[in-house]
């Protein structure tokens, strides 16, 4: 079945990756980011290859929060409503806490979570309205345990948007009028434009192709959560949970 995806942050990285595999299996896609230069570029590759799907693109901040709903709503008129709303823009600028990177913590939180809350809510608008719909929030593995150093406000802003996922979806139980259904996803390390800065070394990442098709196969099961890829980061999320804090300091 044909869907209509939203998916912000669409202009690099694991929004557009995740965008060229929903094309190739003939979705509609409505795409966001602030760099609309790419996205247009984007679109033309997509159609391309795929000629028989609509691709919309639309200029969005996340942060200017006005801005996310009507972008939303003008996506909703244009395809006809949209089936699933992937919440997938963020930064990763941080430096640890009390070193002065306050303001580089400050837009992290802004982005990833204040943003995402815009995102999420103008998303279930639209889902309770036609009563139907699949919201996917994009987390993190490091939301499991509060992380050191550069990524401990990227962590818990990650943290924080997979709690907001989890209420909107305690709302939604008893509620069978509604098809609705709200996904977490906890990507481990996948490569991206976000992270090819970084300089500490991380293990276990995989390329962005990889790590994109992982995302979509797990998106499109619609489970309530899911880690990706899920080898080996499913067990690995269970030993983050509980292992002593100076055991996870040493796992990232």
């Amino acid at each position: 079945m044909r869907n209509n995806i939203l998916i912000t942050g669409a202009s690099s990285g694991l929004g557009a990756g995740m965008a060229r595999i929903f094309a190739a299996s003939g979705h509609n896609l409505a795409l966001t980011a602030r760099r609309v230069d790419r996205l247009e570029a984007l679109k033309a590759e997509l159609l391309a290859a795929h000629g028989d799907i609509e691709v919309e693109v639309y200029a969005l901040d996340v942060n200017e929060h006005d801005q996310v709903f009507e972008v939303f709503k003008k996506a909703t008129k244009d395809l006809g409503g949209l089936d699933r709303v992937i919440v997938n823009a963020g930064l990763g600028k941080g430096g640890r806490i009390g070193t002065g990177k306050f303001e580089a913590n400050r837009e992290t939180a802004m982005t990833n979570f204040v943003a995402a809350l815009a995102q999420c809510e103008a998303a279930m608008e639209h889902f309770y309205e036609r009563k139907a719909g699949h919201l996917v929030v994009i987390s993190s593995m490091s939301a499991m345990r509060g992380m050191p150093s550069s990524m401990n406000t990227y962590a818990a802003t990650k943290a924080g948007i997979a709690h907001i996922a989890e209420g909107i979806r305690s709302d939604l139980i008893g509620h069978k009028d509604y098809d609705i259904k709200v996904t977490t996803i906890y990507p481990g390390y996948i490569a991206s434009e976000m992270n090819e800065k970084v300089g500490q070394e991380q293990r276990l990442m995989v390329d962005t192709e990889t790590g994109c098709r992982a995302l979509v196969k797990a998106i499109t099961k619609e489970p309530a959560d899911a880690a990706v890829p899920p080898w080996p980061w499913a067990a690995l999320g269970v030993v983050m949970k509980n292992a002593p804090l100076s055991v996870v300091r040493k796992m990232v």
